[in-house]
């Protein structure tokens, strides 16, 4: 059993682990292609339209480990896809408040109208839906409101979009908060814009990059900037 402890949710992530890492080949090969002759993006997000691209599951355990060690009652998360991590995060409020009480949510944003469909009924599936803020459109749109300190932020979207997401919601991060993006070691390049944002001491970070595969970037938003 993983992590979560929780044998019907288990075996809900196990499938959709397993329908993601099928299709992982397929989209290793596509990259490859992509690199002989770059598609237009229509066309890439055309390809990527029916495919999980979830979180490995290692990344979305230590995910729910870090968001149950620090009690994160509000959680967000920029690429929410088909909602595989966006259940790990749910789990991990959800079992916060029942050791605790209170509330808690997890605000996820999804630009793909399918996917977020895809994602609700997944959501259902895990009887998490409660625990979820699902927000369809442009995240920079839909994370200009947030009410109430951040705890914990899950970056797993278009790299392009990564800065502007943790730009949105870092006045709301509370001392302490941490921010997960990943595969930042497999595209450090096409990451510099962050990284110029984490780095900045202006903005209050310390970060690492973990030696999961791709690389899994951990920041922590410091007490004081």
């Amino acid at each position: 059993m993983g992590v979560v402890g929780d044998p019907g949710l288990e075996r809900l992530l196990t499938a959709l682990h397993a329908r993601s890492d099928e299709q992982v080949a397929t989209m290793r090969s596509y990259d490859i292609q992509r690199e002989a002759r770059p598609p237009t993006e229509d066309a890439v997000k055309a390809f990527r339209s029916d495919k999980l691209v979830a979180l490995d599951r290692d990344k979305a355990e230590l995910c729910y480990q870090l968001c149950r060690a620090s009690n994160a009652r509000r959680i967000v998360e920029a690429g929410t896809s088909y909602g595989v991590s966006t259940i790990y995060l749910a789990a991990a409020v959800r079992d916060n408040v029942a050791a605790g009480g209170g509330s808690g949510v997890v605000i996820g944003t999804e630009y793909e109208p399918q996917k977020a469909a895809a994602a609700r009924t997944h959501f259902e599936a895990a009887g998490l839906s409660r625990f979820i803020d699902l927000r369809e459109g442009d995240l920079r749109e839909t994370l200009k409101q947030i009410d109430g300190p951040v705890d914990f932020m899950l970056v797993d979207i278009w790299i392009a979009m990564a800065r502007p997401a943790l730009e949105l919601v870092a006045p709301h991060l509370r001392p302490g908060a941490m921010v997960v993006c990943d595969n930042t070691e497999q595209h450090r390049d096409a990451y510099a814009d962050y990284f110029a944002f984490i780095n900045d001491p202006a903005n209050g970070f310390r970060t690492m990059t973990l030696p999961f595969d791709g690389g899994l970037e951990l920041s922590v938003r410091c007490a004081s900037r």
